[in-house]
């Protein structure tokens, strides 16, 4: 199990990886300040799966797991939007 350093380090890097998408919008072009935006927001759902939910600890199947479901829930979010339409 991680320690309070290593969670206060992640903690200050979502800090800094939420911050910079303010500075994005604010000093780049739209298109790039919103591609950057979701680079930044997969590395925080990372961190924030890997250490504050323990999935760092355990075995790589069920990281698999949740990959697949997070994948799922993806295309489900797709083909509502798609028959919304």
């Amino acid at each position: 199990m991680a320690d309070v350093r290593t969670y206060t380090l992640i903690y200050v890097v979502l800090l800094v990886l939420g911050t910079g998408k303010f500075v994005f919008f604010e000093f780049t072009p739209y298109d790039i300040a919103l591609a950057a935006t979701f680079v930044l927001a997969i590395a925080k759902t990372l961190l924030i799966a890997g250490y504050y939910q323990h999935l760092i600890e355990e075995p790589r199947s069920i990281t698999y797991m949740m990959v697949i479901s997070v994948f799922m829930v993806l295309l489900l979010t797709v083909a509502a939007g798609y028959s919304i339409q």
